[in-house]
């Protein structure tokens, strides 16, 4: 199939295919007119690509599930690798909305100082 007719329906776009190409996640044989064209299995490894990235991780992070990304990896249990990837993620989640949320604090501070104010937050 085409990259049109798998983004389709794989649910994304060509760039996308493209990129996950580049980081070697898909692969793609070159028709005679140049044209990419993809196995109809890749629907399901874009798919699964594109769950993991949906769950907050990179595409660095789906590298360590590449043996499995053929398959149920929604369904499929984790492995010890996949747990590892997944919890230092996490970590490293929790750390950026720390931070935010240290930089939202003084920020609500230094406009309740100048405007005698709370702020509330938006929701």
């Amino acid at each position: 199939m085409r990259i049109g007719e798998l983004a389709e329906a794989a649910g994304t776009t060509p760039r996308a295919l493209r990129h996950y190409e580049r980081a070697g996640l898909i692969s793609s044989e070159r028709a005679p007119n140049g044209y990419r064209v993809y196995d109809e299995r890749a629907v399901v490894r874009v798919r699964n690509i594109r769950h993991l990235l949906a769950a907050g991780l990179t595409l660095e992070d789906v590298r360590a599930f590449t043996p499995c990304l053929d398959g149920d990896v929604a369904a499929a249990p984790p492995s010890g690798r996949g747990l590892e990837v997944a919890l230092e993620r996490l970590a490293v989640l929790d750390r950026r909305i720390a931070a935010q949320t240290a930089i939202r604090d003084r920020l609500a501070a230094a406009l309740l100082r100048a405007t005698g104010e709370r702020v509330r937050p938006v929701a």
